[in-house]
């Protein structure tokens, strides 16, 4: 794949999921009043790390020449696999938000009149989100043939993932209850239970 339509394919899609499908749920998940918050130190610097490494170093090498110094080139056929990929992960980053509506939180948060939402992806999928934006690093790496660029988004994200994912299970476990712990049973975290 030509770098320019690797750049743009990235570009589209990072745009998707940021400002088409998560945008409006922002406007929304600010109207909500918290009622209970698990946010520390470590999580806001990962999360802070995500941002940089993807959606401010890819942009910088979408746009300048600056990280030219570390590209590679990779066959087409990783392209479209990248170009796949980003697709599953914006459809999913869509479907979790529209399924979670006001529950849906960037943060470790339980809202006023939060409810435990299990219908949609998530009647088989306990954290689609991560599950989209796991696909979403990947077609990242994959997509922008630059070591730099490519690989920032999956090291920040995995670390956000490992470090979180217990603390938000747990956070839900102590709102919901048996009920989360049913849940729990019949669903898997980031792929269905079969």
């Amino acid at each position: 794949m030509e770098p320019l339509a690797a750049k743009i394919i990235y570009f589209v899609g990072y745009w998707l999921a940021n400002f088409v499908i998560r945008a409006p749920y922002i406007k929304s998940h600010q109207r909500v009043p918290i009622r209970s918050k698990l946010k520390d130190r470590v999580d806001h610097a990962l999360f802070l790390a995500v941002g940089v490494g993807g959606f401010l170093i890819p942009l910088l090498y979408v746009f300048t020449p600056l990280l030219s110094f570390a590209d590679y080139s990779l066959p087409l056929w990783v392209g479209v696999t990248a170009t796949v990929l980003l697709l599953a992960g914006d459809w999913l980053f869509w479907r979790a938000h529209k399924d979670l509506g006001t529950n849906w939180s960037p943060t470790l948060e339980i809202r006023d009149q939060h409810r435990l939402v299990t219908q949609g992806i998530y009647a088989h999928i306990r954290h689609p989100m991560y599950s989209s934006i796991w696909l979403l690093v990947l077609a990242q790496a994959m997509i922008l043939p630059n070591y730099l660029a490519g690989f920032t988004g999956l090291i920040p994200f995995a670390l956000l993932y490992f470090l979180r994912v217990g603390k938000e299970e747990q956070m839900m476990l102590a709102e919901f209850g048996a009920e989360y712990e049913q849940y729990l049973q019949r669903t898997g975290r980031l792929l269905p239970k079969f």
